[in-house]
């Protein structure tokens, strides 16, 4: 059993939702139909953040007037939606995600979610994944005023979880998110899925290819090594 009062934070898509080429196809039609011709390098580096930011950028690569506050919540809906279409129709789970949810959990930690996502995403993927009662706290896009690198949807997931920082670690696929997991003082773990690489998540305490590979005797090393 891990010491009482350890958690482990997982970002959604990209670490336990195979989503990359759900949101890749979605962004992509949305951004067509606002001006702009998405290329897959501008997509990767958008990855992981909240919608507003990323719809803002948009416009201004399709050379169109910064939306305002209704715009941006239409154009998120739009994405969302053709998103959330792709998805439920055959749900991408990351291979070994929820076995390693379900060994956490019997180990004895405190598990969370912490997604930039919108919470009807996040709703979709934690019944997806058939874990709604593996996590005890979820933390979405909505919750936060800041996105990621901000460490503010990580600190969150934290304080409903009631565990210290330094005791959390992050499970994450973007380069945003290993950098939040950072400036909140925790450690972390980066899954390099489809459209990473090690390099992007070098910055990472620990770097990996598949979740299979991970159990919660690597979560308790990363956090003695910090000790």
């Amino acid at each position: 059993m891990t010491r009482p009062r350890d958690a482990a934070i997982f970002d959604l898509d990209g670490t336990l939702v195979d989503s990359h080429d759900a949101h890749l196809a979605a962004w992509r039609t949305t951004a067509r139909e606002i001006g702009h011709e998405l290329t897959l390098a501008q997509f990767a580096a958008q990855f992981g953040r909240t919608n507003p930011p990323i719809i803002r950028e948009l416009h201004e690569w399709a050379g169109r007037p910064a939306p305002d506050d209704a715009a941006i919540a239409r154009w998120a809906d739009r994405k969302e939606t053709l998103f959330r279409d792709s998805i439920a129709a055959r749900f991408p789970a990351m291979p070994g995600g929820r076995p390693l949810l379900a060994s956490l959990r019997s180990s004895g930690w405190s598990l969370a979610v912490g997604s930039s996502a919108p919470p009807e995403n996040v709703r979709l993927a934690v019944r997806g994944l058939e874990a709604a009662e593996l996590f005890h706290a979820v933390v979405t896009g909505d919750d936060v005023r800041h996105g990621k690198p901000d460490p503010e949807v990580f600190l969150l997931a934290a304080s409903r979880l009631g565990v210290e920082p330094r005791r959390c670690v992050v499970v994450e696929d973007a380069p945003a998110g290993i950098e939040a997991a950072r400036r909140a003082g925790m450690a972390s773990i980066g899954l390099a899925s489809k459209g990473r690489t090690r390099a992007d998540l070098v910055d990472a305490d620990l770097v990996v290819e598949s979740l299979d590979v991970l159990d919660p005797r690597t979560f308790s090393r990363l956090l003695d090594a910090r000790r």
